[in-house]
């Protein structure tokens, strides 16, 4: 089942709400810096949701005179915001447990303090399941992002029931602020690819490997069609395609391309072609728009040289 990214979100809104209660209570009754540091993410998540609710809504936007292209890559800021909370809470977490490595304080209430962490993690497990199969099916690396973050807490509640479980079996107070340490890294390096990936998308990095394939998949299929000799005989040339260059924005994707084609062939025909291969392009990767520039097949386009980009 997928569903639309706003219904997601608001769900992680809602969920992350519950969460917070449900950990909350667990670290009132338990005393454990390892259930404080996992309630503390919880409110992460919140903000985190929120945010990437209003990226979405933008993102959604038609395009206008003041953004031709559109507004997909509000996206990215979403990720990067929530990124950048999870490197905060982070940060937080691992100060509150070296507090509580140096003083550290015994546990009560254990069992229900367990209880309720494993039933907000059986929440933000499922839900970030259905945001990962959602988020594939619309291309929102908004939606990945708050699911992967989901993701994180969910470990990080494994990991802290795993270090009350140990300080209860052995009596070892000081375990607690360790894994509440382990955590708040595991959160650390989990923030740092979400920002990295935010600003990757931002710098207009290429499309993935599988499209790239499609693309060229169908560009080959055409070429193919229009083989020397099936155009009037020995003055025919080839049909070739050149200089594709390809770009993510948000759930968009953009291509621009040169297309070859015989110098004699009429301006109407060459057009209805091209025609002919953005249908194939848009339908071999939805989402796709494409710019394809015609050139005689004899004619290289002028590109810039490194010595021209120089300063």
């Amino acid at each position: 089942m997928t569903l639309a990214p706003r219904t997601l979100l608001w769900m992680s809104v809602g969920v992350a709400v519950v969460t917070i209660a449900l950990k909350g209570a667990a670290w009132l009754l338990t005393g454990s810096v390892g259930l404080l540091s996992d309630a503390l993410e919880s409110f992460v998540n919140l903000a985190g949701a929120v945010f990437a609710l209003v990226m979405v809504t933008i993102a959604q936007r038609p395009a206008d005179e003041d953004h031709p292209f559109g507004h997909h890559k509000a996206e990215y800021f979403s990720s990067g915001f929530e990124g950048i909370l999870v490197v905060g809470a982070a940060v937080a977490i691992f100060w509150a447990a070296a507090l509580r490595l140096a003083q550290p304080q015994p546990l009560e209430q254990v069992g229900w303090g367990l209880a309720l962490s494993v039933a907000s993690s059986v929440l933000n497990g499922a839900l970030a399941w259905l945001m990962l199969r959602s988020a594939r099916t619309h291309r929102s690396i908004a939606l990945e992002a708050d699911a992967r973050h989901l993701l994180t807490d969910v470990w990080t509640s494994a990991g802290v029931v795993a270090g009350i479980a140990a300080v209860a079996a052995t009596g070892w107070l000081w375990l607690d602020a360790v894994v509440a340490m382990g955590v708040a890294l595991n959160i650390l390096r989990e923030g740092a690819r979400m920002v990295w990936r935010a600003a990757q998308g931002l710098m207009d990095e290429a499309m993935e490997p599988q499209e790239l394939e499609a693309v060229h998949a169908v560009l080959d299929g055409f070429a193919r069609q229009q083989r020397p000799g099936q155009d009037g005989g020995a003055a025919g040339a080839p049909l070739r395609f050149d200089h594709l260059a390809t770009r993510r924005a948000g759930q968009r994707r953009y291509a621009a391309l040169h297309m070859h084609v015989p110098a004699h062939w009429t301006l109407g025909r060459a057009a209805q072609l091209r025609g002919e291969v953005e249908a194939a392009l848009m339908q071999a990767v939805p989402g796709l728009r494409t710019t394809i520039e015609l050139l005689p097949t004899q004619v290289e386009a002028y590109l810039d040289t490194p010595e021209d980009s120089t300063p």
